[in-house]
């Protein structure tokens, strides 16, 4: 059984957090203190979790992640895929916020 006490080092959480998203959709989650990201597809909630209190000094209350499959596409006659993504939706205490301009390195 795995340690729940393992804690991560700041150059491993700058690696499971990728980017935040920016889309309608999830702005409007952060009037209800929820937050979404590209993470890392082999991080998991718990990673991603300590990730984000490290990086942003918040307290994360819940952690939301889903894998979307990547679309199939076509590129000059060849047929590919896009690359298979995870997302995180990341809910906060209650008086906690992330700023917007924060950039992650």
């Amino acid at each position: 059984m795995k340690s729940k006490n393992k804690s991560i080092s700041i150059e491993k959480a700058y690696d499971i957090i990728k980017r935040p998203i920016t889309t309608e959709k999830s702005t409007n989650l952060q009037q209800y203190n929820q937050y979404s990201f590209v993470v890392s597809k082999d991080s998991n909630s718990f990673e991603i979790k300590h990730a984000i209190e490290m990086i942003f000094k918040v307290k994360v209350n819940k952690v939301n992640t889903s894998i979307l499959r990547g679309k199939g596409k076509t590129f000059k006659g060849q047929y590919g895929f896009r690359k298979d993504t995870k997302r995180a939706i990341i809910t906060l205490d209650e008086g906690n916020t992330i700023d917007s301009s924060v950039e992650i390195k």
